[in-house]
Formats: structure tokens, sequence, C-alpha cells
């Protein structure tokens, strides 16, 4: 283990599965801050009390399946009363069953069981539709918002009733969206009625995540301070997971609308790649790089008078410094530990003449090592795009016949046999993507709008939603993004800036160092659930939108680099990662559903400080990959956005982000920097080799990419301004063929029959007939009629 600049120890290989979501139960546990702890026991007496007064002498588990279906039915009933506190004890009732009737329950495997069983149950008797009403009700309540926007400080107290409306709602969606083997047949039917009630315009005139959407933004603008804004952004993402689906379903619909258009299919599946790929050792920093050359001067002196010492220490998986096998790891020195002090140094990268020095200082003999076995060969396919091959040829025909034929990729004539060699290498490696399809499709369209006719939509759940969004989705993405840039943990507290604890404020602040340490937990945990769900939307509409359409991914992406999403991620990364994804922001024996089973033991300072055993935060993991996700989606082929990392300097606050020893996370980190390497400069390659080979092991591989040195045509200074401008040019002419309806178009049919023409009757206005014989006289009677010049043509 090595130290880091900022006084940690390295991070071991974390064992992280990624996912669309962490496991049932903390997924449920999220929705609860600490601080409505005393409102599980608030439920459940509401519950109890009209319970024991409608079935005597039964517990609710005790009843069959009708009787239970009467009672819920019967609640229902409650919910239309015009009192707010009656509404409210029957609703904080129907939550209690949501919550899986914990009074009656042994075990938290019990809990979670009854919670999913009540959900199916509520669902089916129309209680979801019933609390979208209420939720409606309290978003229109203009006495809440002034309410909330009079008091200098807003607390719990003051979104009740939305919070367990939320909660009821949140736990129907979880509850339901999660398959498992053993569901009978009626609940798999119900996850797919569910499914399409929350996808289409059921109930209301828009899709139910507009809803949500709306609150956000209602949120931010400051006329609702009041909403609890990390249930309405969970309740968000598990609503875009269930209607527009996980990446596993994303991957299939990827693979079924390749084979509709004809296309090859993919070379391999991503996700099971990334699954088999494992962690390698970070690089280092330039704090160290100086150290490193201080100790490595030293070396050479001592050198001179003891040359038999061997100054390279273990070296891992990212090392391709041993010429005859540059996949092999060198672990020579492993054992060395009183060298630990000089060694340390040389860990990170090592000047070319450097290593010429060190290299020949290794022994011949070494000890048998036993090696983690990996893959022969790179574990991506290489691609070649179309554009590739254009700019191959352009550039060979150049040198070797001295003119170009355009976009001609099939005449070879004049050129010789090892570019004919080349051009088909290329070839068998060219992937055509279902954005270019798209493209093609739509420069069609654009062209022949008449003699193509009018395309055929499919109203798939994303077409759905981008259409209801269109209009205000900047005003979206802008919201998100401040809640975004208020939940990370780099920002500093303004006064301008949006409240975002109103859900998790007690009402009378803490006197005791316990309660104090309680609420800061509590506190750090709330914003980091709001990144968790902020990251999942984004990523999760992102990608689906990318696949149903090329030009809705990048108005989305240009909303959200307009809004400063790239400077907000780097941002967000440019502080001690290490610090954060080990983050120990929660009280395990607080988390619902323990806390409703099992007695709570006594907190102190010191139990709370020292958290739960896990090597890692799940959820913060989970963000940082999400995050790093949607900077490549962002910045993937667009080199004005590349040059917005060159110019924010994300080349060493992502370096850093490698410490972590997690496979997903570096492959994304190592994408970023493999983008901007070729703006870097040359002494910043030259001081990276260690970062330079990562990259070659283990991201993709474009043929013809010179990504590694500034000789691209792509790395010339254009105006990129231009790149964007004809993006948005595109974007729009996208949006309005396929959106805007106006309502005298110029293509509109016309009536050229005389006779119906002149037999429709026509309603003058009042003012015409008044003023017909002016109009006539001026019109007709006083214009000169070139009769012959008429009949001419």
């Amino acid at each position: 283990q090595t130290r880091s600049p900022q006084g940690s120890v390295d991070c071991p290989n974390l064992e992280f599965e990624y996912g669309d979501s962490d496991g049932h139960g903390a997924e449920l546990a999220e929705l609860y801050s600490y601080t409505e702890e005393p409102e599980l026991s608030a439920n459940r007496r509401c519950f109890e009390e009209d319970f024991h007064a409608q079935v005597q002498g039964k517990r609710w588990l005790e009843l069959d399946r009708a009787q239970q279906k009467t009672y819920v039915m019967r609640l229902l009933d409650g919910l239309e009363v015009v009192n707010r506190d009656k509404r409210l004890r029957v609703a904080r009732a129907i939550l209690y069953l949501a919550q899986g009737a914990f009074g009656d329950c042994d075990n938290e495997g019990d809990v979670l069981y009854w919670s999913r069983h009540n959900s199916f149950l509520l669902y089916q008797l129309g209680t979801f539709t019933a609390f979208l009403e209420l939720l409606n009700m309290e978003i229109d309540n203009s006495q809440a918002c002034s309410s909330a926007l009079r008091k200098p400080a807003i607390s719990l107290a003051d979104s009740t009733e939305l919070r367990v409306l939320l909660s009821v709602m949140y736990l129907m969606v979880e509850n339901i969206r999660v398959e498992q083997e053993q569901d009978p047949p009626e609940w798999r039917t119900c996850r797919e009625t569910f499914r399409t009630e929350l996808s289409f315009p059921v109930h209301s005139e828009e899709p139910f995540a507009l809803l949500l959407f709306t609150m956000v933004t209602k949120f931010c603008s400051g006329h609702a301070p009041h909403f609890p804004m990390k249930k309405v952004l969970l309740l968000l993402w598990k609503v875009l997971l269930f209607t527009l689906g996980g990446f596993e379903a994303l991957q299939a619909m990827k693979v079924r609308k390749r084979e509709a258009l004809g296309l090859p299919p993919l070379p391999e599946d991503s996700i099971e790649v990334m699954r088999s790929m494992r962690a390698a050792s970070p690089p280092t920093y330039s704090i160290e790089l100086v150290e490193q050359q201080q100790q490595q001067q030293q070396q050479q002196q001592q050198k001179r008078g003891h040359r038999s010492r061997r100054p390279l220490m273990k070296q891992d998986s990212l090392d391709i410094y041993n010429e005859r096998d540059p996949f092999k790891n060198d672990d020579a020195g492993a054992d060395e530990e009183d060298n630990d002090d000089v060694d340390s140094g040389i860990e990170g990268e090592l000047d070319p003449m450097e290593r010429e020095a060190i290299v020949p200082a290794m022994p011949a003999q070494r000890p048998p090592i036993e090696r983690v076995s990996f893959p022969k060969g790179l574990p991506w396919a290489p691609k070649v795009r179309q554009k590739d091959i254009e700019h191959f040829l352009e550039a060979s025909r150049n040198k070797f016949i001295g003119f170009t034929l355009g976009q001609d990729t099939e005449t070879l004539i004049g050129l010789p046999r090892p570019i004919h060699e080349s051009v088909k290498t290329l070839k068998q490696h060219k992937y055509v993507s279902i954005s270019d399809v798209q493209i093609k499709n739509e420069e069609e369209l654009e062209k022949c709008p008449m003699s193509l006719g009018e395309e055929e939509v499919q109203e798939t759940p994303c077409e759905v939603l981008y259409r209801a969004m269109l209009y205000n989705l900047p005003q979206y993405m802008i919201a998100l993004l401040k809640i975004l840039l208020a939940a990370a943990p780099t920002s500093k507290a303004k006064t301008d800036s949006i409240n975002i604890l109103a859900d998790v404020l007690p009402e009378e602040m803490p006197i005791t160092v316990l309660q104090s340490m309680k609420l800061g937990i509590d506190v750090n945990r709330h914003k980091e659930i709001i990144v968790k769900s902020i990251s999942a939307s984004l990523l999760l509409l992102l990608k689906h939108l990318k696949l149903n359409h090329i030009y809705q991914f990048e108005y989305v992406s240009q909303h959200l680099v307009f809004a400063n999403c790239i400077p907000l991620i780097l941002k967000f990364f440019n502080q001690n990662i290490m610090s954060y994804i080990t983050a120990k922001n929660s009280i395990s024996v607080l988390d619902y559903p323990h806390r409703t089973v099992c007695d709570l033991p006594e907190l102190t300072a010191e139990s709370l400080e020292a958290g739960d055993n896990n090597q890692f935060c799940w959820r913060n993991l989970f963000s940082c990959i999400n995050l790093l996700r949607i900077l490549n989606k962002l910045t993937k082929w667009k080199h004005s956005r590349t040059m917005m990392l060159v110019v924010f300097k994300s080349a060493p606050i992502l370096k850093r982000a490698l410490k972590v020893k997690q496979a997903m996370m570096q492959l994304y980190v190592l994408k970023l920097l493999k983008i901007q390497t070729k703006y870097l400069g040359r002494q910043w390659r030259k001081s990276n080799m260690k970062t330079m080979s990562a990259i070659y092991q283990k991201v993709r591989h474009r043929m013809n990419d010179d990504w590694a040195y500034g000789n691209d045509i792509d790395a010339r200074p254009w105006d990129f301004q231009a790149e964007e401008c004809t993006l948005r040019a595109n974007i729009e002419a996208f949006n309005s063929r396929r959106y805007d309806k106006p309502q005298d178009s110029e293509f509109a049919p016309v009536d050229n029959c005389l006779q119906s023409v002149l037999g429709q009757r026509l309603e003058l206005p009042k003012d015409f007939r008044y003023s017909y014989e002016l109009w006539l006289e001026r019109e007709v009677f006083s214009q000169p009629i070139h009769w012959e010049e008429l009949l001419h043509y």
C-alpha cells in the first residue's frame, strides 16, 4: 500500500457490482430520513385505531384476501372527505400497509414480503389513482406555498401531507417494479398494466414523470420551497427506471433495433465485458513525482557505488515496460520491505531514459509468482466509422495520386497494394451505429419531405415522454443541475442557493452532541441520496433518448452543456474521492425495515462515529460512475466539449479518481482521459506513461484514431463554435419537422376542382359587406388589366 497526497491509504479492490439500483431493502430504506423515524409509529397508530374499530380480534395478516380488499376499499372512501386532518390519518393508515404492516411481523424478510403483497393489493384497488389526485391537489395548494414562503426556516412539518403521499407512491412503484421468480401471474399482469399507466397519459393529459419534473422546477423557482425534493427525485428516478427500462432492458432493445434496421449484431455485450474486467493500481500524482525525481537522483548517485542494488519496486497490471512481453506484470521486488522508502517513489510514471537505466539492473532470476488469469488480447473489439475510412482514403489519395474522390470508399485505382489491404481491414471492422442510420434518414426527410411522405413514429414510452417534456426541457435540466450543485459535497453554502434540506431538518434543532451528530449524518446521507437519484435519472434519460433518436439525445445534451453540467461534474470530482466513496453516513440500526422489527440499542457518539463495517458506500460509488458516464455521453465525438475538459484542467482531477480500484469506474475515467490526450501536449504524455498504458489496455481502440499523439485532423484548432451551431440547427430542424404542427401549412391539401370551390359557402365579415363597393372600385375597376400579357402566359 502507498500513501496518497491526501494522507489516506490506497484503496483495495472494491467488490462492487454495478446495476440499475441497490438491493430492494436498501432502496426502500433510503426513502426515509432518520428525522422521520417517529412518523413510523404515528402511521401504525393511525392504522390500528381504525382497524381495531372495524375488525374485532384479528390482525391484518390473519384476514383473507376478500376481507383485506373490503377494508382497503373502506379506507379509500375516507380519502374523499373534506377535512384535511381526517384525510391525513387515512393516508397514514394506507402508508402503514404499504410499509408492510410491520407491527404484525417478526423479522425484516416478513416486512419486505408484506410490503410487496400490500402494494399489489393497493394498486389493484385503485389506490395509486386516488393518491395521484391528492398529489395534484397538494401541488396546487397555494395556501401551503404562501405559508412556506413566509417562514424563515422550513422543516419537516411543512411537508407532512406531501411526504405521506409520495412515500405511498414510491413504495408502490418500487415494490411492483422489482420482479421476483415466485411472483404469481396476476402480479405480472399488474406490473405490465402499471407500467403502461405510468408511461402513457392515462389518468391525465401527460405522463406521470412530467408531473414530477414540474414539481422539481416549481421547487427550484422558489414558488414551493416546502416540496420534499429527495422523495420527489427518488420517485422520478424509479418511474423512469420502471417505464423506460433498466440497462439490461436497454441492451436488449438496442439488439432488437439493430436487427430491425438490418445492421450487423453488436460485437460484444458491453455489460458483460465490464463485469469481467478487473481494476488496476492507480498512477501517481505530481506531488509524488517531485519526490520521485529526487529519489531517482539519489539512486543514480548510489548506483555508482552499489550497482547490484535493485531500485525497481513492484509494479501492477498497468505497467507495460517489459519490452519482451508488453502485457506481463512486473512483480519484481515485492518482498523488499526494507526498501520501501526508496522504492515507493518509483511506483508511478517513469521517463523512458530513466527506464533504460533501471531495467538492466533487474535480476535475471525471479521467484514464481501466482498470477490472476486474464483473457488474452484486448477486452473490446476495435471499431471503425465510415468517416474514418473516408479520412484515410482522402489522405492516401492526396499522397499517391494528388486528388480526392469525396466520399467514394470503393474506388482504389492508383493506390498501392498495402493501402488496399488497409482499407479491407478497416471495412472488416466497420461499425454502423443506430445513430448513423437515424442521421441519414433525417437528412433524406429534410431533402425530400413530399416524396418520402410522413415519417412513422413509434409510440414508445420514451417518445411520449420526450414529446411531453420538449417545450420545457431546458427548465427541467437546469432545475436538476441546480439541485445537484446544492447537494454536491464540494459546494459551499451560499445565500442564493436553494434549500434542499426542507424534508430532513426537524422542527426543533438538536441540543445534545449525540443529536447533532445524528442530524449531521442524516443531512450528509440526504445529500448523497439526492446526488444518486439525479445522476441515475439523467443517465437513464440520455441513454434511452439516444436509442430512440439521436437528435433527442443531442437536444438534452446541449441543454446540459449550456447549463454548465461539465464543470459541475468536474467540481464534484475535485474532492478526496476516496473519502466520498468510503463515507459512512448511515446508521444501520435506524434503517427501514430493521428499525421496525428490532429494538433500538442505545446510540452513543462512539457508535455513530464508527459507522458500519462496509468497505465502501454503494450509493456513492454508483453516483460517481453515473456522473462519469454522463460526462462521457456529453463529450464523445464532440471536440468543442472535449476542449472544455482541457480548459477546466480535468486531467489531474480525473487522474485522482483512478485511485478508486473499481474496474468500471476506472474505465470511464480512462475514456475521458483518452479523448483529451492529444490536446494535453507531449510533456503530459511523457510523464503519464502509466496512464497511457492503462488506456491502451482498458479502452476500446479505433484503428486509425491517433489519440496518443497530436497529429490527428481533429486535434487542430478549428472553430469549435461552428460545430455546436451546426448541431443546434439540425436539432431544431428535427424538432420542428416532427413536433411542430403549424395551422396553415404550405403542404396542406388544395382543392383544384372549380365546381366545388365555387360551391363553397363563405361567411364574409360584416365590415367587408359595408365596404364592398369601395373595395370593388379600388381593387377591380381602378386597376388596369393587360389582357394580352395575361393571355400570352
